[in-house]
This record gives structure tokens, C-alpha cells and sequence, in this order.
């Protein structure tokens, strides 16, 4: 009997390898084995092909099989191979037509019955597959997700008995289209507007919002820190196609998958101060996603930033500046990108009632240090935008006036946010070497201006060139094509809190 080779897909990061499923039928004993560097989840499919095969309606042949994951020496986990396998197993029997599996990937765990249950990674799938210029049989559950690729053709099918149907030429499967609505009904973010007082914050978080910037809100409990966190998301455009790509290509990793219905919207994430080093950057057996990651494009906000753990924080540190992180394990080394907005908020002290004039603060020197000396300098340092949040006077609250929506600086933002992309094709807070140069070119009086600061505030080169990118931000907002006075001198004085904080 011929030998049946499927082509299928194994997840690598956030990329999917491909995999040739090698089937062949031989001469002997009945065995059934799978080989090429499976882990326990892949050799179990042996037993949920068998029962599905036999339970569709299809005969098992009582032959040797020795099924093949090639290349061998890549890592193979997860259900997504029993489809492949069972279809091989068809195919070398002489049950499917060798020619319909040409130009053909298939991905898709089965039960005992034969339906098909969705996997994680389709997207990735997807995009492998449209760029080999391949098509792609998968389950049902994955059908919507891994179209929104728009470059490979996806058939989706219910259980093996559809599938084989569809490779006899007796019942071809529907293209899966995508739909245009997906995504298209806005998350109801909490609006600016409800921000009393707190002018200056909010200015400090507009101007984060148009160049991508990382913020540090400093201050007592109950100031609104959160609550000015919070409003962040609903003050950014909806992601860009190729963005929104790689955010769902990661998404889709999970274990639940990709919810579609987010389609094109910015991530949100927000861990709680107990989380670990291997849930911030990702990790396992075999490397997944954390939530640096799973914020890339978007944001990513740290509550309590001093109650993390200090090896938990200084993670950020590679990331914050290459946009990038990398997982090494002795089996599989992975990249996942982690371009994300950082928004972090602390109180002044363990208590958060030093500096305040109406209640005294309970805490001694040394714990005071140990709180912030959870926070590096050089994670300091990367912190474009340091800033108090003071506590206001209830009356001056109930007379602040109502500011303008979220809508309004959206649309504010999401014109700055075009700027800069027709001239840098990247947002402010990327840019490097002589892009910075030519986009952050400053006056005499402002160079000036700017080395008296460096000198005062005992800046880094680091920290030189926060400054540039932050003022070529409040340029963009202002719609200025050059850095003026004004707009420097605003951003210098965003980064005078470190100064405080570092004892």
C-alpha cells in the first residue's frame, strides 16, 4: 500500500512549524505507533483515532501503521494531529484518494465519536498556511478565527465523516468567508469625563495615550489612579489590521482560544501583585504567552507596582525596550512579541499617607525604603511619564467642572497617532537612531534647555532621549511639525518624580 503523507501544523511560539504526518501501512502483527518527538497527549491519539475511525463508519485496517511527525526533531503537543492522522490512516488504506491531499493542511482534535473539537493557535494556522499557499481543514469551533487571516482558503468541517466526504469529492465543504461585523461593536470603556479634578494627570495620561508612552501614577489612596488607568484603553484608536493580527495570533495560543468578537481591539491586561515572573513573561514545558504578551498593542497596567515582587519587576526590563520577549527551555526556545503600554500606580509609602497633611504617616524609614526600593532605578528610568496624583479637597471636587469625553480626545489622538505613522511609520515611543534625530530635532534654546535639565536632574542618555520622544508627542497633539520651548519644558517636567523616589 502507497504511503500517505499529511501536511499539518505544530505550534512554536507564537508561529506555527510545518509537519509532515507521515502514515504508512506494512506488513506484520497489528501495531499502532507515533513517532517524531510526540508528547504523551500526541501518542494518545492512537486510541481517539481508533474509536473515531471505527465510530464514522470507516474501517480500521488491522495492519503494522506507524504514523510519523516529521521533522523529528521538532517538539509535538496537543490533539491538533489526531485529524491528520486519522485522514493518513484513511488515505494509505486506500479509503481517501491520495490527490485530495495535495495543497491541502489539516489541524483538529478528535473525540470518540469522530466530531472534531477546535484547538488553540488556528490563526497562526492559518497565516502559515496562506503564505505556503495552502488550504485549511479544521473544526468548526476554529473556523471564524482562523479566517480572519484572509489569505488561506478555510474549509471547516463538523467530524471526520464531513471531512472524508469532502476529500471523496461526495460533499465539498463551503469556504468559510469572514464576516465584516466581527468586532465592530466598541467595548463601553469608562469615560474621561468622569475624572474630576486631576487636570494635569489627565494631561500627563492624554500625551501617554498619543505617543505610546509608559506612565508611573504616584500618590495617596483614593486619589484615582485606578480610576484614570481605567480610562486609558478608551482613549486609543482600534488596533491596525497587521496589529490586530498579532494580537489575536497570540490570544488564539490560549487555552480558550481567540474571542472574535474583540476583533481589532487593544488588550487590556491587569495582573494582580501576587503574579509570578513565569505568568508576567510566559513560560511552561512549553513556552506560552504571559501577560506581557498578552498586552502586545496594548496595555498592560500594574496596580500596587511595589507589592510585586522585585525579580517579578525587573522581567519588564528587556521587554520595555526591545518590544520582545524571549523563553528558553531545554527542549524549545520561543520569541513572543511584547509591545505593550506600561501604566503602573504606587502609593508615597506602605501606609500611603506620607506627605499628607491631615493624617500622619505610621511608617518607619526602613520600611519606606524597602517599598520603593522594589523599584529600580533602571525600571525607573524607562518610565516615560512620572507623575503625582494628589489628594483634592471634597470641595474642590464637587466644583471641578465636567471635561471633555473620551470620544472628544479620541479623536484628538487617533489624528496624532496618524501623524506620526505617515512620518515615522511608528508610534513616538519607538522611535530609535536617526529617526530620533531627524523627528526630535530640537532649536538652539531648546537644546539649551534640555542639557541644563540633564545636568539638574541627572538624566541618562536613556532619559535624554524619553524626553525627545515624550515632547515630539505633546508636538503631535498640539499638531506642531516642530518641538517648541513649551512643549519641551512640559516634558521635562514629567520626569522630576524619579528624583523622589530613589533614596
Amino acid at each position: 500500500m502507497p504511503l500517505a503523507i499529511v501536511q499539518s501544523r505544530a505550534l512554536t511560539g507564537v508561529h506555527a512549524a510545518a509537519v509532515a504526518v507521515e502514515c504508512d501501512l506494512g506488513p506484520g502483527l497489528p501495531t499502532f505507533a507515533v513517532v517524531g518527538l510526540a508528547e504523551t497527549a500526541v501518542k494518545e491519539s492512537r486510541d481517539r483515532v481508533r474509536s473515531a475511525i471505527q465510530n464514522s463508519g470507516f474501517e480500521f485496517p488491522a495492519r503494522r501503521m506507524v504514523v510519523n511527525l516529521a521533522p523529528a526533531d521538532l517538539p509535538k503537543d496537543g490533539g491538533r494531529f489526531d485529524l491528520p492522522i486519522a485522514i493518513g490512516i484513511l488515505a494509505a488504506s486506500g479509503q481517501i484518494p491520495l490527490k485530495a491531499l495535495e495543497n491541502l493542511e489539516l489541524i483538529g482534535e478528535l473525540a470518540l465519536d469522530g466530531s472534531l473539537r477546535p484547538v488553540t493557535g488556528a490563526l497562526s494556522s492559518s497565516l502559515a498556511a496562506g503564505q505556503a499557499g495552502h488550504t485549511l481543514l479544521l473544526p468548526e469551533g476554529n473556523a471564524v478565527e482562523a479566517a480572519l487571516a484572509r489569505i488561506a482558503p478555510v474549509l471547516a468541517c463538523r467530524n471526520l465523516a464531513e471531512a472524508v466526504a469532502h476529500l471523496r469529492g461526495t460533499q465539498p465543504l463551503p469556504e468559510t468567508i469572514p464576516h465584516d461585523e466581527i468586532g465592530s461593536n466598541a467595548i463601553p470603556y469608562p469615560d474621561l469625563r468622569d475624572v474630576r479634578g486631576q487636570e494635569t494627570v489627565k494631561r500627563a495620561l492624554i500625551i501617554a495615550a498619543v505617543g505610546g508612552h509608559h506612565i508611573l501614577l504616584s500618590g495617596p489612596p483614593g486619589t484615582g489612579k485606578s480610576m484614570l488607568a481605567a480610562r486609558l484603553p478608551g482613549l486609543l484608536p482600534p488596533l491596525r489590521r497587521s496589529e490586530a493580527l498579532e494580537v489575536a495570533a497570540i490570544h488564539s495560543l490560549q487555552s480558550g482560544g481567540f474571542d472574535v468578537q474583540r476583533w481589532g481591539q487593544r488588550p487590556f491586561r491587569s495582573p494582580h501583585h501576587s503574579a509570578s515572573s513565569a505568568a508576567l513573561v510566559g513560560g511552561g514545558s512549553r513556552p506560552r504567552p504571559g501577560e506581557i504578551s498578552l498586552a502586545h498593542h496594548g496595555i498592560l497596567f500594574l496596580d500596587e507596582m511595589p507589592e510585586f515582587s522585585r525579580s517579578v519587576l525587573e522581567v519588564l526590563r528587556e521587554p520595555l525596550e526591545s518590544g520582545e520577549i524571549h523563553i528558553s527551555r531545554a527542549a524549545q526556545q520561543s520569541t513572543f512579541p511584547a509591545r505593550f503600554q506600561l501604566i503602573a500606580a504606587m502609593n508615597p509609602c506602605p501606609c500611603g499617607n506620607l506627605g499628607n497633611p491631615h493624617q500622619a504617616c505610621v511608617c518607619t524609614p526602613t520600611q519606606i525604603t524597602q517599598y520603593r526600593g522594589r523599584l529600580s532605578g533602571p525600571l525607573l528610568d524607562r518610565m516615560d511619564i512620572q507623575i503625582e496624583v494628589p489628594s483634592l479637597p471634597l470641595e474642590l471636587l464637587q466644583k471641578a467642572p465636567e471635561g471633555e469625553s473620551s470620544a472628544y480626545w479620541r479623536e484628538r489622538i487617533s489624528a496624532a497617532i496618524n501623524r506620526q505613522w505617515q512620518r515615522q511609520s511608528c508610534r513616538n515611543a519607538q522611535l530609535q537612531g536617526e529617526a530620533l534625530d531627524q523627528h526630535c530635532a530640537l532649536q538652539p534654546e531648546g537644546a539649551r534647555l534640555l542639557t541644563r535639565a540633564a545636568d539638574t536632574l541627572h538624566l541618562s542618555a536613556r532619559g535624554y532621549h524619553r524626553i525627545l520622544r515624550l515632547a515630539r508627542s505633546i508636538a503631535d497633539l498640539e499638531e506642531s511639525a516642530t518641538i517648541s520651548l513649551q512643549h519641551l519644558a512640559e516634558a521635562i517636567q514629567y520626569r522630576r518624580l524619579a528624583q523622589r523616589l530613589i533614596l
